[in-house]
């Protein structure tokens, strides 16, 4: 069922349309401002926006613009009085799907509708249904749409595969995927972390060792490579994979065959590689820290995944997928979140990407004493401070204020006896009232009699 973003300040007519589309068979979320219109969006990409173009505050121009900036494949339809026709025809110039001019006809608007919603890929959550290959990857986001049809694309072949992206983004489930949709699914998927083993282990950890090699090799052992014969190894971190040991895996990606820690015969290896990394390879390689026959080797097709915060419209949907895991695993009857709450994950940083999202819906599912989860619980588990954080110099000025203009309430504004109680003579206390704008005749109640002559500071 296709989304639409209806946003109108008119009531009437917001309800109008809206009973309209929904009859069509539309799932409709409505707004009155543009500025709600970009909050929504922050929180849920529908698959069209129409929109009013007068609105209070920002009008439907300048919401245009705002979305073509965010989400440049969202078409947008305009709804216009004759007044602002000429803008509205400038607006498909820049992009806008079409306008429609007020009254308008709702059998042409419907087939409006339906035209620009067919120029439209269908989400990527329809898919999942049809695409096991992917149903690890839960998204609706453009930008995963489109890696992920490279990604099918590059699993018919044998090429070996980068794939970039921070940490947390979830490289190795991209990896799964390429697997599962490579001719190799029925066949081993084995994953190893370079950065992970020690360097004094990785090389038998990848290729093996005969008994006595070394002290402790007590049996024989197959390696990752023999392990994954006729699937995938997926080398994850591979940026970090010392200098000595680029150099044995490049030479068994040429020979397709690995040689044991002590054996004396190579065994022939048919695996596909699949690497990632966080790093910037380009970087270690003017660097001297990674070989530039071995990135050749590795990077015949790259994969960038984007980070948490370039796919925000996945947030939600990734955090109610989380929280139904999350739900069974602690045995609650949890719904999903407050509004608010959904709203503060879908606008947080997310430097820790979908690992720190996980880690976040995790906290919460184990606090959540309600079926809906609460914005508090989020700001808790986000690092959000209840209360502001001031730095020391900050802090003591705010402190020194109020604790001065407490003390001239408490005297009425007489400075004599403020200046006694903070233990200061009266030159020193003029200049800290100063210091902070305070002006002592503003605390003096009306009839209040001070003497001038004693309020005066000593030259």
């Amino acid at each position: 069922m296709s989304r639409i973003l209806l946003v109108d300040d008119d009531p009437d007519l917001l309800r109008l349309l809206s009973m309209r589309l929904i009859a069509a068979g539309y799932q409709v979320q409505t707004v009155e401002t543009a500025e709600a219109a970009l909050a929504q969006l922050s929180v849920e990409r529908p698959d069209l926006v129409l929109s009013d173009v007068q609105l209070p505050g920002m009008d439907g121009l300048a919401l245009f613009d705002a979305i073509r900036t965010r989400h440049p494949a969202l078409p947008v339809i305009l709804l216009t009085a004759h007044g602002t026709i000429p803008d509205a025809v400038d607006a498909t110039s820049r992009g806008v799907f079409t306008y429609l001019t007020k009254p308008f006809d709702g059998k042409v608007l419907l087939d409006r509708i339906a035209q620009a919603l067919a120029l439209v890929a269908p989400s990527s959550r329809d898919h999942t249904a049809r695409e096991p290959w992917r149903d690890a990857i839960v998204s609706r986001s453009p930008a995963m749409a489109d890696l992920l049809a490279e990604a099918k694309l590059v699993a018919t072949s044998d090429a070996s595969v980068l794939i970039r992206g921070p940490s947390g983004s979830g490289k190795e489930l991209l990896a799964q995927a390429l697997h599962k949709a490579s001719p190799r699914a029925s066949r081993p998927f084995v994953a190893v972390n370079c950065g992970a083993i020690p360097e004094a282990l990785l090389e038998s950890e990848l290729f093996g060792h005969v008994k006595g090699a070394f002290t402790g090799a007590v049996n024989h052992h197959r390696g990752l490579f023999q392990a994954a014969d006729g699937g995938t190894l997926f080398l994850d971190e591979i940026g970090d994979m010392p200098l000595a040991l680029q150099v044995k895996l490049l030479r068994v990606l040429q020979e397709r065959s690995v040689r044991p820690v002590g054996a004396s015969q190579s065994v022939p290896v048919d695996v596909r590689i699949v690497s990632a990394t966080h790093r910037d390879l380009d970087a270690a390689l003017l660097e001297g820290q990674f070989r530039e026959d071995l990135y050749y080797r590795l990077n015949v097709v790259t994969l960038t995944l984007p980070s948490l915060a370039e796919r925000r419209e996945d947030i939600p949907l990734l955090a109610q997928h989380f929280v139904e895991r999350l739900a069974r695993k602690y045995g609650k009857q949890i719904n999903g979140f407050a509004p608010d709450a959904l709203k503060a994950l879908a606008t947080a940083p997310w430097p820790g990407n979908v690992r720190q999202l996980v880690n976040v819906v995790e906290q919460v599912c184990a606090l959540s004493t309600t079926p809906l989860i609460p914005l508090s619980l989020v700001q808790r588990a986000l690092r959000v401070p209840s209360v502001e954080v001031l730095g020391y110099a900050e802090a003591r000025r705010r402190f020194e204020r109020d604790y001065l203009v407490g003390l001239l309430k408490l005297t009425d504004g007489h400075v004599a006896d403020a200046a006694r109680l903070a233990e200061r003579n009266r030159t020193e206390f003029y200049r800290l009232l100063q210091k902070h704008g305070l002006t002592p005749e503003l605390f003096r109640q009306e009839g209040s009699v001070a003497d001038e002559r004693q309020e005066k500071p000593a030259s």
